[in-house]
């Protein structure tokens, strides 16, 4: 392969926002790695290619534009022969040795013929920053036209009605609760890691890598809760869920690698309860028919809302 069309391979990876290539841990975990410009212009500084990709509507798609944008009549490389070569030669990520054929031997083949969805639009001109793989939830939609999505240190709204973005919160700085709460650390944070995100009903939560947690309603101005749910050196929030309680209470979840589920009453942002397991929790979740489940790669375990017992 052409130095040439190797580039143009790099470019179109770089282009295709849902893959992410191996980051040296070193780095993902330093906070100069996540965010070390406060501006998306210094990335694009030393990306020109991808400055040429412009934004692409249903009607130019509907014409053969490529829904990413990417110039492929200006590329010496196909779309179909970039797929291939992709296909060849990326690797999908498995904590468990071929988990996936297994998995394709035990699910049903999938109908096909039906729309699952039809394309409107594809912006460039909102960045999220996800530099991990396993990093979950950092794009939040709440409706048809609302996007929250993390952009370096910051958390941002996206409006496809307008194509406006605005910054909801931003945490390269001091971040600290205006209101008191018990178990609320007044000091705050400083320049906090974002690992996952959660959106529902006015009610913004950010969880950190270092097992921090942001708790902000979007019609008050400053921020309500912040609290740390653990000192462990491996603390990283992976998931946080708000949901509703058959009774109309509100609560949220926070599922953290220290191998910790913990529920907060959001009337009066309490720890209401905390399950320890000892394996890290990458999700947790509150299901319609009252069980609470928490799912790791390997495990599901169900806990009866009743007893709250394995």
């Amino acid at each position: 392969m052409s130095q040439n069309q190797g580039d143009e391979m790099e470019y179109v990876a770089n282009a295709d926002d849902n893959e992410m290539a191996d980051v040296d841990d070193d780095i993902y975990f330093s906070g100069r790695a996540f965010g070390e410009s406060d501006s998306d212009d210094d990335d694009d500084e030393y990306d020109p290619l991808e400055n040429r990709i412009t934004d692409t509507t249903a009607a130019e798609a509907r014409r053969g534009k490529d829904i990413q944008g990417i110039p492929w009549d200006r590329l010496s490389i196909s779309r179909k022969k970039y797929r291939e070569t992709r296909l060849e030669q990326y690797k999908n990520y498995e904590n468990i040795p071929q988990s996936g054929e297994r998995s394709e031997k035990e699910c049903k083949p999938t109908e096909k013929g039906a729309m699952y969805y039809d394309f409107w639009q594809n912006t460039r001109s909102v960045k999220s920053t996800i530099l991990h793989f396993q990093l979950r939830n950092l794009v939040w939609s709440t409706s048809k036209h609302d996007v929250y999505l993390v952009s370096h240190y910051s958390i941002v709204h996206w409006s496809s009605l307008n194509s406006k973005r605005s910054e909801v919160l931003n945490v390269s700085g001091h971040v600290a609760p205006c209101e008191k709460h018990p178990g609320s650390l007044l000091e705050g944070f400083t320049q906090t890691q974002i690992s996952t995100l959660a959106v529902r009903d006015k009610l913004l939560i950010a969880g950190g890598f270092q097992g921090e947690l942001i708790c902000k309603y979007l019609d008050r101005p400053g921020v309500s809760f912040c609290s740390r749910t653990t000192y462990e050196d491996n603390a990283i929030t992976n998931a946080v869920e708000i949901y509703e309680y058959p009774s109309g209470a509100v609560h949220f979840m926070a599922s953290n690698n220290d191998g910790g589920v913990r529920d907060f009453d959001l009337e009066r942002f309490q720890l209401s309860k905390h399950f320890c397991f000892p394996w890290p929790v990458n999700v947790s979740t509150f299901t319609l028919i009252s069980m609470f489940e928490i799912i790791d790669m390997e495990t599901l375990l169900e806990l009866s809302q009743s007893s709250w017992q394995i």
